[in-house]
């Protein structure tokens, strides 16, 4: 048995054990399991039933995860992307004013064209034509994005008047637990223990049970009828196929998850030292976008909190499907997964987060045609809390800068078109 594993996933080859792969991909879906209740609630302001929602996310996550881990064979968790499930129910339904099945049907079709990409040349044209000062920023840029989730997760920093990030009280319990959970997960970490974000989450959940952060006797049942559970899988209209509201919803959909996955699976893949896995992972990507609009959700992306599993040691697709079947699994003790407190996941996220933003060191700060760029892109991706947008943002900026300094030859036409479509995709964003 153990050899039929090493034969799928090279094990040996990539240097790693079935152990190992386990315990990251347990890791991985714990950092990650939230989505099932966030991404459902938010699909529900679309007026998607709750329940059919739930069942979608989940259904999406470990179809995901499976075609990544057997596809790919890279530790890349596929799951409802934060920030496109909000561009589904805010944007293309609450106004644009599609229906949640004309939405399903946007995210089907932008999925065919995603396909379309990552399995013809188009793929590696587009990768190529992205500069490396670029593609480092998007690494350093969901680092910095992950640290900022980490921190309000565990309230160390929040909204306050204006939207303004303030520090959070040193007197709430919250902040305690997080803090504490921090020494340990760092202590942990450095010291290179056996499954230390494993232990994390334990000692974690622990600590915040003493702070009273856990009601134990909360008994949210996830049980529902069939009919109601399985509602939204397959409920993609083409009613509104032919109007134009409908292909600008594709067109925007399209370019986020296009450039935010190339973004993403290059900064994963880089990040385990395997980027010739680019083209496979991205594959794996695009296939389960499409069928997110299937199951009844929003287009599934490269999760930046795989970064989690990867730094516990996973480097094959056995992390992925490890983490894909306890999604499935999960599917039974949703309202278990819930006492996880938000404490015990934070100093997860700030660590990794914090090994990203390491990638730093790579940008040529000196030309500032290539640095302001990819500052740019490091700051406005948690600034904006949206990878699409502070992609977008350097993406237009790099080109506009290179022409000024007469440099306009260093960027491929490629890029140039590239530039051209973010920033029709804002102008549609403002028409519509």
């Amino acid at each position: 048995m153990l050899n039929l594993i090493d034969r799928i996933f090279g094990l040996k080859a990539n240097g790693t054990t079935v152990k190992r792969e386990f315990m990251a991909g347990l890791i991985g879906f714990f950092t990650v399991v939230y989505i099932i209740a966030v991404n459902a609630l938010i699909l529900s302001e679309a007026g998607m039933p709750l329940e059919a929602a739930i069942v979608a996310t989940i259904a999406a996550s470990v179809f995901g995860c499976l075609i990544m881990g057997f596809w790919g064979n890279v530790p890349i968790l596929l799951v409802p992307g934060m920030g496109i499930n909000a561009l589904f129910s805010y944007t293309m339904v609450q106004s644009m004013g599609l229906s949640w099945q004309e939405a399903l049907a946007v995210v089907f079709v932008s999925g065919v064209i995603f396909m379309f990409i990552a399995f013809t040349p188009f793929s590696k044209m587009l990768s190529a034509a992205v500069p490396q000062s670029l593609k480092e920023a998007i690494t350093v840029g969901l680092g910095l994005f992950l640290m900022l989730i980490g921190l309000e997760k565990g309230g160390i920093v929040e909204k306050g008047a204006s939207s303004i990030l303030a520090l959070g009280s040193l007197g709430d319990p919250q902040v305690l637990a997080t803090i504490l959970t921090f020494l340990v997960a760092i202590v942990l970490f450095i010291r290179n223990v056996p499954g230390n974000f494993l232990i994390t989450i334990v000692v974690g959940t622990v600590i915040a049970s003493f702070f009273g952060l856990i009601d134990f006797n909360q008994s949210e049942s996830a049980s529902f009828g069939v009919s109601e559970a399985f509602q939204a899988f397959g409920a993609l209209s083409f009613g509104n196929f032919w109007s134009m509201t409908f292909w600008i919803a594709v067109f925007s959909l399209t370019m986020v998850i296009v450039f935010e996955n190339i973004g993403l699976v290059h900064g994963q893949v880089s990040f385990i030292n395997r980027p010739d896995r680019f083209s496979r992972a991205f594959q794996a990507n695009s296939v389960s976008a499409m069928t997110s609009g299937i199951f009844g959700t929003s287009p599934t992306v490269a999760a930046v909190e795989s970064a989690a599993g990867m730094a516990a040691g996973g480097r094959t697709g056995l992390t992925t499907v490890i983490a894909g079947l306890l999604f499935l699994v999960a599917a039974f003790f949703i309202p278990v997964i819930k006492l996880i407190p938000d404490s015990a996941i934070a100093p997860i996220l700030i660590i990794i987060g914090s090994l990203m933003l390491q990638n730093i060191r790579n940008l040529e700060l000196k030309d500032l045609s290539e640095s302001f760029p990819a500052l740019f892109i490091v700051a406005m991706i948690p600034f904006t809390y949206s990878i699409a947008d502070g992609i977008a943002i350097g993406f237009i900026l790099y080109p506009i800068l290179k022409i000024a300094i007469g440099k306009w030859r260093e960027v491929s036409p490629t890029l140039y078109v590239i530039a051209g479509l973010f920033l029709m995709n804002f102008v549609f964003h403002v028409v519509a």
